[in-house]
């Protein structure tokens, strides 16, 4: 994969107790010390500067994150485990729309970024923008053509569905949170509906989302990932361009420090991973921001 502008990495275990967030910044012109900027031109001030604070750690520093486990017996189940286990809380929280739970998302988001934290959150939800898991591995779209032709019935359903997502965000812009946004994670593993259309149908998706948000919706708390599955196929064909995300990377379940998935050519981060790699592992690695 090619990227003109920027390379950011960031590696987040989703599934075990302790997450490790490698964060690496490497703008295309090196030699300048100008503020890495947004994807999105209008992103408001303290969205700037916390994109600019995760650059700053390139090689440098490390940050906790953690996956939250809603069907836990609470929310906080994986956040108490840490906190437990080793008296501090993760710098990042990962949350969820999923069964547009969107109230409690953004009343757990708005106070974990209160506290000075920072949040991250995906959706995984069926083609309708309803439903949870399964729902998005085991819906299809039948029509790609209807769903991106303004004024179709299928184009009105997808917008609809998106501005519950759009709507959520808002509020949490009213209350002055920046988030991490992820969807459409994994698109090109196939096993989501946002994926099984194929790369030039999820690029249109990609885009139209990210327009959606930022120029309708004037969206300007968001920090766009790209989040590819570990495959390791096809990078270029899927990516939608530097003006439609800022930071790119990859979801690994694998053990170790990944080295299929860690190329010095095409570099990209792990977004969730399922066991974290000891250090010196990651040392030998040339991709992580260690």
């Amino acid at each position: 994969m090619v990227i003109k502008n920027r390379f950011f990495y960031i590696f987040t275990a989703a599934l075990l107790v302790i997450s490790l967030c490698f964060a690496a910044c490497a703008i295309k012109n090196e030699s300048t010390h100008s503020r890495p900027r947004l994807s999105n031109p209008n992103s408001n001030d303290l969205t700037c500067k916390i994109y600019s604070y995760l650059c700053s750690l390139s090689g440098s520093g490390v940050l906790t994150a953690q996956q939250e486990s809603t069907w836990m017996d609470s929310p906080d189940y994986e956040m108490n485990y840490i906190y437990n286990a080793s008296g501090k809380y993760p710098a990042m929280r990962g949350l969820d729309y999923m069964n547009d739970d969107f109230d409690g998302v953004n009343r757990r988001a708005a106070e974990w970024f209160g506290k000075g934290g920072l949040v991250t959150i995906c959706w995984h939800t069926g083609s309708d923008f309803n439903g949870e898991w399964k729902d998005a591995m085991n819906d299809e779209v039948t029509d790609w053509d209807a769903l991106f032709t303004e004024g179709t019935p299928e184009n009105k359903k997808l917008l609809d569905g998106m501005d519950k997502g759009a709507k959520a965000l808002s509020e949490l812009q009213k209350n002055g949170v920046t988030v991490i946004w992820r969807p459409f994670h994994e698109f090109d593993g196939g096993w989501f509906w946002w994926g099984k259309g194929g790369a030039d149908n999820f690029v249109k998706l990609w885009r139209l989302m990210y327009e959606r948000y930022t120029e309708y919706w004037h969206l300007n708390n968001l920090i766009w990932v790209l989040g590819y599955s570990h495959n390791g196929k096809d990078y270029t064909k899927w990516y939608p361009g530097d003006e439609y995300c800022d930071i790119i990377g990859a979801d690994s379940y694998d053990g170790g420090a990944q080295p299929k998935s860690i190329k010095r050519k095409n570099r990209y981060a792990f977004m969730n991973a399922g066991r974290i790699p000891p250090n010196r592992n990651c040392v030998k690695r040339r991709g992580y921001g260690l």
